[in-house]
């Protein structure tokens, strides 16, 4: 089988906020399928902001990318060539795969997914990486009880929406940070949270925050690190919980991420902060995509994503999520299903 491929290498690593000049283009060949091998043909790809920390070369919970070879991420796709009895050409699969047109793998590396369940794209989102990011950050570290409250930042983000929702069906109080009065539109009047904050238009956060959090603080799901998460850590109640999701105030910064020392704050309070990596659950994948499904059935969670089309265009749809374009998941449309 030798076709037009192409796929996007990391040619060099960013400082600070990623150009195109970090990325190239190359043609190369589909390879044949060996025995207990596939072709998948990409249909969407998935981009994700943990992905500017494999960019750089510093230790991290995961290796990262190597220079001049394929960025990899997650991946929904179709089955177009088979050498594996448990896969047929047409089976539509999810894996973390190449940023390429066609990727040519073991069979082990995908599993099916089901088009009539939920859409494919789905699959990248509330049932996918970040759906569960959410589910067992929220419910395994913050713990949230009825009558407590909770505090999202990234509120409107992949993770940050399906935290708030599944905080409300536990029956939480729910205020998110958002960087748009657009956003917190969403996510109160559409979502169901209490309350919400642009936190790009507020004077004073803290203030705004106490404010909406009468109560205090139980649960802080922390997607944004920064000073909005100083601001939080300041209302917490004694016990809180505090998942350590993310920090993408600080991904592209080249001068360091100082800020006020977090440890009297938490003493203090008997917090516990938790990070977490969605990889620490693998084992209990099925659960997470089980419940989830479930009330995604049921009308009690809904998701927003923001597609960019074209193969071309990854790389800009990568850039976007740092300068707060996406509403919910974003993904790039790379073609449609043949099959």
């Amino acid at each position: 089988m030798t076709k037009e491929n192409q796929q996007i290498v990391l040619a060099k690593r960013p400082e600070g906020m990623p150009t195109h000049e970090n990325f190239t283009y190359e043609d190369v060949e589909i390879k044949s399928p060996q025995k207990g091998e596939v072709v998948v043909r990409s249909l969407y790809i998935s981009v994700d902001p943990y992905m500017r920390g494999r960019m750089s070369d510093q230790k991290s919970y995961t290796q990262p990318f190597p220079l001049n070879e394929t960025i990899n991420g997650t991946v929904v796709g179709e089955i177009v060539e088979s050498e594996d009895d448990q896969f047929s050409v047409g089976d539509k699969v999810t894996g973390f795969l190449g940023w390429r047109y066609y990727n040519t793998i073991p069979s082990s590396q995908v599993r099916k997914i089901d088009g009539e369940q939920a859409p494919l794209s789905a699959y990248l989102g509330v049932l996918g990486m970040t759906g569960l990011t959410a589910y067992f950050g929220l419910l395994d570290i913050g713990e949230p009880k009825e009558g407590e409250t909770v505090v999202v930042s990234g509120a409107a983000g992949a993770v940050g929406m399906i935290v708030g929702q599944i905080a409300k069906l536990k029956g939480a109080h729910v205020v998110g940070i958002a960087g748009s009065d657009e956003k917190v539109n969403y996510i109160t009047e559409e979502l169901g949270f209490d309350a919400g904050i642009n936190y790009k238009t507020v004077d004073d956060i803290q203030e705004a925050l106490s404010g909406l959090c009468p109560n205090g603080v139980d649960v802080y799901f922390d997607n944004v690190g920064g000073e909005i998460s100083d601001a939080v850590l300041n209302l917490l109640n004694s016990f809180a919980r505090i998942p350590l999701c993310g920090a993408i105030s600080s991904y592209n910064r080249t001068d360091g991420d100082l800020g006020p020392r977090v440890q009297t704050k938490l003493l203090k309070s008997r917090a516990k902060l938790q990070a977490f990596i969605v990889g620490d659950y693998a084992d209990r994948f099925g659960e997470g995509v089980q419940d989830l499904a479930k009330w995604l059935s049921e009308g009690k969670l809904k998701y927003e994503e923001t597609i960019t089309d074209g193969f071309e265009n990854i790389p800009d749809a990568f850039f976007g999520l740092f300068q707060g374009k996406n509403l919910g998941k974003q993904l790039v449309k790379v073609a449609d299903p043949k099959y």
